[in-house]
C-alpha cells in the first residue's frame, strides 16, 4: 500500500520503517514541527516531510494518524484528504467513532499493542496489532496490512480495546513506574539498581508462566503485618511513596484473605 503518516512520534518512528520493510511505501510524514517530520522521513526510502495537513494531492491510499490521543480531534478538523482514501488512528483508548465525521466510510483503527521508545528497537513479528472497522472491505485491507508485519493480528471492538489499554497501563506503565521508585530508593543509598535485575526478570517470567495470582509472594500476601509496619516506618519521610505502598499492600491483602 501507499501510506502517509500523520504524526511522527514513537509509534510512527517504528511502524513506518516496519511497513516499508514489508514492501509498502510511505509517501509523506507530517508533523507540526518540521524537524520531526524530516527526522522520520530520513528513516524511510523516499518519504516527503511536510507540516501541512492538506493531502488533497497525495497518492497515498492509507493515512495513519499516529499523534497523541488528545491531539487526534484537532488534527481531524484540519485534515484534507484525497477521495477514496482510508483513514485509521493508532490509539488504544480512543474509539472508532472519533473518526465518524471524516467524509469517508473507509475509517478504522490500527493499534499496535506495545510500548514504544525511539531508542529501543521493537520486534513486530509477535506484536499484537488490533484492528477495527465497520466497513468490511476496509477491515480486510487493514487485516492484510497488519499480517504483513505481525503474526498476531486480531479484530477488537472499541470497548474491548479500552479494556486492553487500561490493562496495558497497569502491566507496563505502572510496572515501569514501580521500577523507577525502586531505582530511586536504591540510588539514595548508592546501591546498584542492577542487583534487582534477576528478581525483576524472574518476577515477569514467573507471572507469565504460572499466572500473576499464583506467582504473588511478599509480606502483604502472607499477612506479615510486622514487616509491613517496618516498611511503612522506613518510608515515613516519603508520604507519597508510603501511601502507594499502603494502598497496594492493602489490595494484595484483600486479594488473598485468610
Amino acid at each position: 500500500m501507499k501510506i502517509s503518516f500523520v504524526g511522527c512520534g514513537n509509534v510512527a518512528w517504528h511502524l513506518a520503517p516496519e511497513l516499508e520493510n514489508a514492501g509498502h511505501k510511505v509517501l509523506e510524514t507530517f508533523s507540526r514541527k518540521a524537524v520531526n517530520a524530516k527526522a522520520l522521513a530520513l528513516r524511510l526510502y523516499e518519504a516527503t516531510p511536510t507540516t501541512s495537513l492538506d493531502f488533497s494531492k497525495s497518492d497515498a491510499q492509507l493515512f495513519i494518524i499516529a499523534v497523541a490521543d488528545d491531539a487526534i480531534e484537532e488534527v481531524l478538523k484540519e485534515l484534507i484528504l484525497p477521495e477514496n482514501s482510508v483513514v485509521v488512528h493508532t490509539s488504544g483508548s480512543r474509539p472508532l467513532s472519533i473518526l465518524n465525521y471524516i467524509p469517508t466510510h473507509k475509517v478504522g483503527v490500527f493499534y499496535p499493542l506495545q510500548t514504544f521508545s525511539k531508542a529501543k528497537k521493537v520486534d513486530f513479528t509477535q506484536l499484537p496489532i488490533l484492528i477495527e472497522s465497520e466497513d468490511q472491505p476496509t477491515s480486510k485491507e487493514l487485516l492484510k496490512l497488519a499480517k504483513s508485519i505481525s503474526k498476531s493480528v486480531k479484530e477488537v471492538s472499541s470497548s474491548d480495546r479500552m479494556a486492553l489499554h487500561i490493562s496495558a497501563v497497569f502491566a507496563s506503565n505502572f510496572t515501569n513506574h514501580m521500577l523507577s521508585i525502586s531505582s530511586e530508593l536504591l540510588n539514595e543509598k548508592s546501591i546498584d539498581f542492577s542487583l534487582l535485575k534477576p528478581l525483576i526478570i524472574e518476577t515477569i517470567n514467573k507471572g507469565l508462566a504460572i499466572g500473576p495470582l499464583s506467582a504473588q509472594t511478599g509480606p502483604a500476601k502472607r499477612h506479615d503485618f510486622d514487616l509491613l509496619e517496618n516498611h511503612m516506618e522506613y518510608l515515613s519521610n516519603k508520604p507519597e511513596l508510603a501511601e502507594i505502598y499502603q494502598i497496594i499492600s492493602q489490595h494484595i491483602i484483600s486479594t488473598f484473605p485468610d
